[in-house]
């Protein structure tokens, strides 16, 4: 009878005897290794003197290989590319926040320098204008007679207004442009490239009378919605007692009635100046863009903007109230009671003392609100950026414009190339023996 206990496997080496070795046996295969095939043990269920198979299939994701040798290694995730400014991806709320300031430090030369030529110099020759006249006519009030101060007064009052239109004026241009070159800067600076003057200038020449045309008009709008409140609260005034109230009313209700549509229209119409230097597009299409753009980001796009105001706003004042206080403290040492008894002999040190400071005060204001407005500027160009990815694959389109840069290639400006379709996702068929879908079941069979 055969001892079933020195059985061997068909093609395996008969034992030379009882004194002989058993061979080793192999170590347990590593992760991603086949057991080799001496001495393998057969697998569960599987009969006595049937074949071994071979090999099963590798795991998913895997070349075949021979047993012993592994598996060749698959590419893993990449993140998307970053060339210059931004990842080129939708971007998150942290990097909206973040890569505004990013913009003032990769290339200051545009930034800071276009901020303090558009923006800071005109501010600073508009409020040395400002301050110099208040001082000539204040200080010949000072000096005048009784008769004559009311006069003068009236006429410094009427001097500072048109100062201060003028100055509203030049800073409306200035505004203008320097959202302009900072449009430029970030919709460059995202594909990584770092632009002069002059290829800034080229790029938004021809945008100038469209970006100034359209921050006129909304200043003119919203000059005109105010008049007209204050037009309909005189009439009630004008009404007698009865008005008064409706007149109030008017006043109060109306102007908080703006201030919502104004943030609302704002937060709707904000990219308009983003359209019009990289679309080329006229005013009233840009209108339209930006409006079709923000729908259904409206709040993220408000909570953005609103976030950044208030950063720069709170920088703003931590510069300036060291400056207030101080002029406070220069007028109280000069004479505590000269600004309340003008025909005092100190009134004209007092005076100039205090416009120095404010003059000083304003300077600096003018200095870090151009740069904070690089800042607000940015953050809406990118917005621009991040709604088109998002809604028309303008990620895509950056890509392959750097791709075409790196070899040398010639490709249309992505900011101009139209939307990129994205193929829907692939269906695959229902698993046999699953129910049909709706509207596929057989007709009922007649009679039934």
């Amino acid at each position: 009878m055969t001892d079933e206990q020195n059985w061997q496997a068909p093609g395996s080496q008969a034992d030379a005897g009882a004194g002989h070795e058993q061979a080793p046996v192999p170590p347990a295969p590593r992760y991603g290794e086949y057991a080799p095939d001496n001495g393998q043990p057969q697998g569960y269920g599987q009969q006595q003197g049937q074949q071994q198979p071979g090999p099963g299939y590798p795991p998913p994701g895997f070349a075949y290989g021979r047993p012993g040798q592994g598996f060749p290694q698959q590419p893993g995730w990449t993140p998307p590319p970053k060339p210059g400014l931004i990842p080129l991806r939708p971007l998150g709320f942290g990097t909206l926040i973040g890569a505004p300031f990013q913009t003032l430090r990769r290339n200051p030369k545009i930034t800071v320098g276009a901020a303090l030529l558009l923006r800071g110099i005109p501010s600073i020759i508009a409020s040395v204008l400002i301050f110099f006249g208040i001082y000539l006519l204040l200080d010949r009030a000072a000096n005048a007679t009784a008769d004559d101060r009311s006069a003068l007064l009236a006429g410094a009052a009427g001097g500072t207004i048109v100062l201060g239109l003028l100055s509203a004026v030049i800073d409306g241009i200035s505004s203008a442009l320097l959202q302009g070159v900072i449009v430029g800067e970030v919709a460059r600076g995202t594909v990584g490239e770092k632009l002069t003057f002059r290829g800034i200038w080229q790029l938004v020449r021809g945008r100038v009378g469209a970006l100034i045309g359209w921050t006129f008009l909304v200043a003119l709008a919203w000059i005109v919605a105010a008049a007209l409140v204050i037009v309909v609260a005189a009439v009630l005034f004008a009404l007698g007692p009865a008005g008064v109230i409706g007149g109030v009313l008017v006043l109060i209700f109306g102007f908080l009635g703006l201030v919502v549509l104004a943030i609302w229209l704002n937060t709707k119409l904000v990219l308009v100046p983003s359209a019009i230097v990289l679309e080329r597009l006229p005013i009233r299409r840009a209108m339209a863009r930006s409006w079709g753009l923000t729908s259904g980001y409206f709040w993220k796009t408000f909570g953005t903007v609103a976030l950044i105001a208030v950063i720069v706003y709170a920088v703003a004042q931590i510069i300036s109230i060291p400056f207030g206080v101080v002029g406070g403290i220069v007028g109280g040492i000069f004479a505590p009671t000269s600004l309340s008894s003008p025909d005092s002999a100190s009134f004209s040190q007092v005076l100039t003392s205090q416009i120095g400071v404010n003059l000083l005060a304003s300077v600096v204001g003018a200095i870090v609100g151009a740069i904070m407005g690089v800042v607000q500027t940015s953050v809406v160009a990118l917005i621009y950026i991040d709604l088109r990815m998002r809604k028309e694959g303008l990620d895509l389109q950056l890509v392959r414009f750097v791709e075409a840069r790196q070899t040398g290639q010639d490709a249309q400006d992505p900011y101009l190339a139209g939307p990129v379709f994205v193929p829907p996702a692939a269906s695959y068929p229902p698993a046999p023996g699953s129910y049909p879908p709706p509207g596929s079941w057989p007709p009922p069979p007649p009679g039934a």
